[in-house]
């Protein structure tokens, strides 16, 4: 009752905690998302950093339509594709070990995987420039509305074997770049031959429980279960339907991570205080990779940046390591602003948000008024 009382009422007791320039943006805020006000529908949790520090925090909507709990900052979302810096952030570290090089190729690590993966390197697949087709597109098609109890979920051993009876990759490895969630689910099978320990006990050892990030973990149903769950939910003619899963839902390094706002803010201090790797140790992520054909793209098709699990083109010159998800029920973005210490995080249990476009109207009210670098 403590817990649900204190984020009721969490931008209220907020406000009068701040300055009055910092609650008059609280309140800014709060009003993006008043709509998502309610007892009876998924929603969002919000939470915007200044310096490490929140200066926004809340949750709209429920956690699930059978017990009706509001959506706070432990709630626990399925990231989707945010996971995939804490992927690139597993490859960091083994690389930071010396158990692994960025210049390896994908042979090196799986001896019996065809000729055509002795040209992909590890560093292709953290900036998707490895040109293996996308798993999604090698799976058989499966009835959308399969209910869940029928539900067959690829795995990710079953991606490995997609790939292997394939001949080639979609282009030379280097070439082009073409965002590929085979390459992070590849990737964490590169973490769990390397390191000895599965995907997700290396990310409890190495990540999750080294920066007190308690209720983090890679979810694997029957192997361990999410606290303070949030379901995933579409709507439709008929009303809200959970749409929590599908065929790929079960797939650990391209998306299968579940986090919350309070544990999101310790993987943000950790990024700003360098704690698992050196900043020298980071620009390898940060760099943006330079390909002589098409580049990275945004969702809407507008040009990108990529490095390690992170795009990196700025936004109206504000310099920023982003990232967003989507996948049935959730749409999730991380936007950090790193010259100006300023990061957004939009966390949504339904399919009709633009998570990412929310995090940037929030960015909007929060950042300087002359651009980094200006």
């Amino acid at each position: 009752m403590k817990t649900t009382l204190r984020f009721a009422f969490a931008l209220l007791a907020l406000c009068p905690m701040l300055p009055a320039s910092d609650a008059n943006l609280a309140r800014q805020t709060d009003a993006i998302f008043a709509a998502l006000k309610s007892k009876n529908a998924p929603g969002a949790a919000v939470m915007v950093l200044r310096k490490g520090q929140a200066v926004f925090e809340h949750g709209y909507g429920v956690t699930d339509l059978r017990t009706r709990r509001p959506i706070d900052a432990h709630t626990n979302f399925r990231l989707a594709s945010v996971t995939k810096q804490f992927t690139a952030m597993s490859v960091m570290l083994l690389v930071h070990d010396g158990k692994l090089r960025y210049d390896e190729r994908l042979t090196d690590v799986f001896p019996d995987f065809p000729e055509y993966g002795r040209a992909i390197t590890i560093r292709h697949l953290l900036n998707h420039t490895s040109g293996l087709p996308d798993y999604e597109d090698l799976m058989s098609p499966q009835d959308a509305d399969v209910s869940p109890d029928r539900l067959v979920q690829i795995q990710d051993r079953e991606v490995l074997e997609l790939l292997k009876r394939q001949k080639s990759t979609l282009f030379a490895p280097g070439s082009q770049w073409r965002y590929s969630n085979s390459g992070y689910v590849v990737l964490g099978l590169v973490v769990n031959k390397v390191s000895g320990e599965s995907f997700g006990q290396f990310l409890h050892d190495r990540i999750f429980s080294p920066l007190g990030m308690r209720n983090t973990l890679a979810y694997e149903k029957r192997k361990n279960e999410v606290s303070n769950r949030a379901f995933g939910y579409t709507h439709n003619a008929t009303g809200w339907k959970e749409t929590d899963q599908s065929p790929t839902s079960a797939t650990l390094g391209d998306g299968g991570v579940y986090s919350s706002l309070a544990d999101l803010a310790k993987w943000d201090g950790a990024l700003r205080n360098h704690t698992l790797v050196s900043e020298v140790e980071m620009q390898a992520a940060t760099t943006p990779v330079a390909v002589p054909g098409a580049g990275p793209e945004e969702p809407d098709g507008q040009a990108a940046q990529y490095g390690f699990g992170w795009f990196l083109n700025p936004y109206k010159g504000y310099r920023r390591m982003w990232h967003y998800g989507e996948t049935v029920g959730f749409r999730t973005s991380i936007q950090r602003f790193v010259d100006d210490d300023v990061t957004v995080i939009v966390l949504c249990n339904r399919a009709d948000l633009e998570a990412r476009e929310l995090a940037l109207k929030v960015a909007d009210l929060y950042l300087p008024g002359k651009p980094s670098g200006q």
